[in-house]
């Protein structure tokens, strides 16, 4: 597993490193990687969130006992279980690869603003599509790039700071 990790992790940063090149003058080469593995992220998000709400809950509310979710909160939740992983991944080990936390902290500081920002979706979802009459998988992509930079700020000063030592 060990071996799998680390060729997976290598072929990420290289192709990342690769597209960075024209880049270099402009960004610096953590938030270039944030930005690559971040968008990755989440357009397998958005991917996942419209597969969900067209496909397998077939833009129907969905009854859970005394609960009726909609559709595209239901896609929401779908997407959530498959991108939270992966983005963790991503974080800790091609983007913040030279922070001095132990993973446990790093993944309970990352669920922190995960939540924050599953709120954050929720709400503007809701705001978007029951509210403003919007299209579910437009108001994703919108809902998702105004919490990116929620999300870059929390976990670049926050939750995968760098550990200092003195």
């Amino acid at each position: 597993m060990k071996k799998l990790h680390h060729a997976l992790r290598l072929f990420i940063l290289s192709v990342i490193d690769f597209f960075y090149k024209p880049f270099k003058k402009f960004i610096p080469l953590q938030t270039f990687r944030y930005a690559a593995a971040g968008g990755a992220n989440t357009v397998f998000d958005i991917a996942l969130f419209s597969v969900a709400y067209n496909f397998i809950f077939k833009k129907q509310n969905i009854d859970i006992g005394h609960l009726t979710m909609s559709p595209h909160i239901a896609s929401l939740v779908f997407a959530f279980c498959f991108s939270l992983p992966s983005g963790f991944y991503l974080n800790r080990y091609v983007v913040f690869q030279q922070s001095g936390l132990r993973r446990r902290s790093q993944l309970i500081r990352y669920l922190i603003v995960v939540f924050f920002c599953i709120i954050f979706n929720y709400l503007l979802l809701k705001l978007f599509v029951d509210y403003f009459g919007f299209y579910p998988t437009p108001s994703k992509a919108l809902t998702t790039a105004l919490v990116i930079i929620f999300s870059y700020s929390s976990q670049t000063y926050f939750f995968f700071k760098t550990k200092t030592t003195d």
